[in-house]
């Protein structure tokens, strides 16, 4: 169970059809994936992955160079690993680059461990449950015309999605932004969740006024509306919209996810598994989320995500963006608005090895 071998490379996957994000273009999904070996000859698969190559490069040399403190080390004891690297790198952390680097660390040496015990990583994590509901969140880009974004959510609907969620806040008036959830319900129907990120588009007085527009337009929560180091304005809208407010994925540290919630500025705790550090991490998160009595959800990566939101009870949703399909055999897969967790031991994944080969960069 002593790790022997760390690899890490940097994967560039490309998208079928390029898009508008954050006011650039993108055409690929990039990875950093690490893979360790253990002395008993299971591997470990981790990764992350970000639709911009800006630092994925610096952020692999940081995670192989970690990654050598792992050598020799259990991978039933992923805490002591854990804060292991995060001192080595504590000068440079917490949080940024360096919880970047230890995420596919960390998770990979979760995979190792689940396989190691012949254990799914949900039920490694707990076990409350092996399936959870899942929103469509692919492919819904503020860069669409009402009428493409109505079209996508309903092919998302037909592959069998419960809710979708739509990106917004670059219209220039409240109406705009109402006339495209509009144009999404008249194509899915009453029954799915519209859920809304506005990408922490707005000032404080605009998100009370789109947020109250888009509340009266039924949908099921409004994720991001004012910058996330704004936890006044969060609490505020929060205490002014019956919408749920949901935020927390460009938070790094527990400390700050304590902040957040101390500040009763959110209804939903949304949580990025490369920011936070990996799995270790997010454990801790989730059940100070469950303290304050508020659900948390994933941040992309639902092939990961799932496991670990399935294992909690206050796990809410998975957000689906399958942005790692095309170096897996398979994605988990989607039933009657849920996701189903793998039941294979660890994060129950196979890599595509042909598919990674190709797309293999550094």
């Amino acid at each position: 169970m002593k790790i022997t071998r760390v690899v890490v490379n940097v994967v560039r996957v490309p998208v079928e059809r390029s898009y508008v994000a954050g006011g650039r273009t993108v055409d690929a999904n990039w990875h950093v994936l690490a893979r360790l070996t253990t002395a008993d000859g299971v591997e470990g698969v981790g990764y992350i992955v970000y639709p911009r190559p800006d630092l994925m490069t610096t952020i692999a040399h940081a995670s192989r160079e970690l990654g050598e403190q792992l050598i020799g080390l259990d991978v039933l004891e992923p805490e002591a690993a854990w804060n292991r690297l995060a001192r080595r790198g504590d000068w440079v952390g917490p949080g940024g680059l360096l919880h970047c680097a230890i995420a596919p660390l960390d998770i990979a040496l979760w995979d190792a461990a689940g396989k190691t015990l012949g254990q799914p990583l949900h039920r490694l994590l707990g076990g409350y449950r092996d399936r959870l509901s899942t929103y469509a969140s692919d492919n819904l880009w503020y860069s669409l015309t009402p009428e493409e974004l109505a079209a996508s959510a309903r092919r998302h609907v037909d592959a069998g999605f419960g809710g979708v969620k739509l990106r917004l806040g670059k219209e220039a008036t409240a109406e705009g932004e109402v006339r495209r959830v509009h144009a999404v319900r008249g194509a899915v129907g009453p029954d799915i969740r519209i859920m809304v990120d506005a990408t922490e588009s707005w000032s404080l007085t605009q998100a009370r006024d789109v947020g109250k527009a888009l509340q009266d337009a039924g949908i099921a929560w409004l994720e991001d509306p004012v910058h996330h180091l704004d936890l006044a304005g969060l609490a505020d809208l929060r205490r002014h919209l019956d919408v749920p407010i949901a935020a927390g994925e460009h938070l790094y540290h527990l400390d700050a996810f304590r902040t957040l919630l101390d500040a009763r500025a959110v209804d939903v705790v949304i949580l990025d598994l490369a920011r936070v550090g990996g799995v270790t991490p997010w454990r801790k998160i989730a059940s100070l989320a469950q303290a304050h009595r508020i659900p948390v959800c994933g941040h992309v990566v639902p092939e990961i995500q799932v496991h670990l939101l399935a294992a909690i009870p206050n796990g809410h949703m998975v957000e689906y963006v399958p942005r790692s399909a095309g170096i897996l055999t398979a994605m988990p897969r989607v039933g009657h608005g849920e996701l189903v967790a793998p039941s294979a031991p660890g994060l129950g994944l196979v890599l595509d090895e042909t598919a990674v080969k190709r797309y293999t960069v550094a």
